[in-house]
């Protein structure tokens, strides 16, 4: 509940500075500092040992920290996301509606420092297969996010790629690469959790992130965006490389 509260607070902070520069993309930016500071509270309140209340603390720190300053970055430096011009436009750009839009955002905060608890509650202090199974799954998806969001960065940069849609390296292979590893990520904690008592609790990261990210707010928001920017050339996308989980794309 005090992850809830706090998040809560901040996020009507975060409403009222996006209602004063016109530029709701600050709740995303918001979002991941906010999961960054559920972890390290994890690691810092959590029931368990040592050993993996550190690993959650560096877990969700270092990738909601990472994720956060990405974002910033991308605010900072571009015109609001469209998805967010299209959502102004559906709903009027009511401030009521972005109140509750926001304090949604708070709750799944919520929802999603559960797992980082039920890492942080397991008793064991020692290093195992499946410690270290977590390390190399924080890792991979980690190190894919990052490669992903780059690869992305590089192809936008340049001027005659407007109106594209990028197929460099892991976008070759998956339309939304930096969704699956951060899908992935959440794999580490259900790992750092066999052993604890609130397993069970873990499995909410991957569920809850897929269901998010596969038919809520991530991919359906995001290609809706990218047909209406890109038309056909993003139709042929689809046709031809997988929406999700990376795989080698079909002929043209």
């Amino acid at each position: 509940m005090s992850t809830w509260g706090l998040a809560s607070l901040t996020m009507v902070f975060a409403w009222w500075l996006c209602r004063r520069v016109n530029n709701i993309g600050y709740v995303d930016v918001f979002w991941a500092g906010l999961m960054a500071a559920a972890a390290l509270f994890a690691g810092a309140f959590g029931l368990g040992a040592d050993l993996p209340r550190g690993l959650v603390a560096l877990f969700g720190g270092v990738w909601g920290t990472r994720l956060c300053l990405h974002l910033l970055r991308r605010v900072l430096h571009e015109s609001e996301d469209g998805r967010y011009q299209a959502l102004r436009a559906a709903w009027a750009d009511s401030a009521w509606r972005f109140f509750a839009f926001f304090q949604m955002q708070a709750a799944v905060v919520a929802l999603f420092a559960i797992p980082f608890l039920a890492a942080a509650g397991n008793p064991s202090g020692r290093w195992n297969l499946a410690t270290v199974a977590a390390v190399g799954v924080w890792l991979l998806s980690i190190g894919g996010e990052v490669l992903a969001d780059r690869q992305l960065s590089a192809f936008r940069a340049d001027p005659s790629h407007r109106g594209k849609t990028c197929r460099t390296g892991l976008w070759a292979w998956s339309r939304h690469p930096n969704y699956f590893f951060e899908w992935l990520h959440w794999f580490a904690y259900v790992l750092l959790a066999i052993g604890s008592p609130y397993f069970w609790w873990s499995l909410i990261g991957p569920a809850l992130m897929f269901a998010f990210l596969y038919r809520v707010s991530g991919i359906p928001w995001t290609e809706a965006q990218s047909l209406r920017s890109r038309g056909d050339d993003y139709r042929r996308y689809q046709r031809e490389v997988s929406a999700f989980f990376p795989w080698p794309p079909k002929a043209a």
